[in-house]
């Protein structure tokens, strides 16, 4: 192999790695690829002969990027006014994705992207390196352009609203499955009574629908009268692995319509985040299946 042909191996061997962090900075799919694209355009310009950890390089580089893209964000006043579901990453309930299981690593949640999207850029930064990549301060402080003691009170500051963000999800997911399967079943049959028994009293149902509306929906009783009004649909959901976690993607006739994700807690359902935005679920490409393979 040539000189190029190296380095473009050597970035193949991180991309997933990059992929992970720039998944976690922004919540969006076809944005991180974009950043980790970017990540490659970079290293293909620079002199990196003497650098001798290409993998930590790459990431400070791509989570400089991500920085820059959450701060234009901001500027441009992108930041969304309504209910906003971040990208699922969707596969199959009985097929494990190595790709997708890489990327999502330990398993993060579309609630904990819910809440990393409260965060300040920099704060966000400063917990995804630090709390999820185990990035030393000293590490960070360059890329936040902070001092490591400011960086460490960013990702302590994030740290407290994560913590305080809602309930801990339920690890064993043969009994996500049993629950999401149940509440299905009742929406499906129409039974108000055994939908209440499945949610937690403090549920809340959080609905991106893009330009055709969002809700926002709190306690037991309202999402179960939510639950009944899209029964009809019900036939047309399948479970899916929604980051890692028990969720239903609905695609009549194979067109997605809606992807679920599900917070089972304390063996109740907790909170329900649902994607239904048409144009967001078209780029994602995602089929009956629930399986949506990012690009190269």
């Amino acid at each position: 192999m040539n000189d190029d042909e190296v380095l473009a191996h050597r970035f193949e061997e991180s991309r997933t790695h990059l992929s992970a962090v720039a998944y976690r900075m922004l919540g969006s799919i076809s944005e991180a690829e974009d950043a980790v694209q970017e990540g490659w355009l970079r290293l293909s310009r620079a002199e990196t002969s003497d650098v001798e950890n290409l993998r930590g390089w790459l990431t400070t580089v791509v989570a400089r990027v991500c920085l820059d893209m959450l701060r234009s964000r901001k500027m441009r006043s992108e930041e969304p006014l309504d209910v906003h579901v971040p990208d699922p990453i969707v596969s199959e309930l009985d097929g494990a994705d190595p790709e997708h299981e890489a990327v999502l690593g330990d398993s993060v949640g579309l609630a904990l992207l819910v809440v990393l999207d409260t965060l300040t850029p920099a704060e966000r930064l400063a917990f995804v390196l630090h709390d999820m990549f185990a990035l030393s301060f000293d590490e960070i402080a360059p890329i936040a352009g902070r001092t490591p003691a400011a960086s460490r009170q960013l990702a302590s500051r994030a740290r407290r609203r994560v913590q305080g963000s809602g309930p801990v999800p339920d690890a064993d997911l043969t009994r996500q499955r049993e629950i999401v399967e149940a509440f299905m079943a009742a929406s499906r049959g129409g039974r108000f009574d055994d939908l209440l028994a499945l949610l937690d009293p403090d549920i809340v149902l959080r609905a991106d629908g893009g330009a055709d509306g969002s809700s926002l929906v709190r306690g037991a009783r309202a999402v179960s009268e939510q639950a009944l009004t899209f029964a009809r649909f019900a036939p047309f959901a399948r479970l899916a692995l929604v980051n890692g976690a028990a969720g239903v993607v609905t695609a009549p006739e194979g067109k997605a319509m809606s992807v679920m994700a599900f917070t089972v807690s304390g063996g109740k359902i907790a909170r329900i985040d649902i994607l239904a935005d048409p144009h967001r679920l078209q780029v994602l490409g995602l089929s009956s299946a629930g399986d949506r393979r990012p690009r190269r």
